[in-house]
């Protein structure tokens, strides 16, 4: 059990920093849109790509937790 929540922090390392990434550059895109080609929607929208991000991290979060709770009791 102590593989398996080392593995989900691990997950839950790289999906945070894939989130960063991924929000950043559509953020960035967002705003050379709005001054150069015209975009109508506000550079904000781009945080919605942040959601199913945030949801995978509190999902390896919590079997982190499980997992370790249940290798520290055997």
């Amino acid at each position: 059990m102590k593989k398996l929540a080392v593995l989900f922090s691990v997950l839950t390392l790289i999906l945070s920093h894939a989130m960063c990434i991924v929000v950043a550059s559509n953020y960035a895109s967002m705003l050379c849109g709005i001054e150069h080609a015209g975009f109508s929607a506000p550079a904000s929208t781009a945080f919605l790509y942040a959601i199913p991000f945030i949801i995978g991290i509190i999902i390896c979060a919590v079997l982190t937790c499980v997992f370790y709770k249940k290798s520290k009791n055997k």
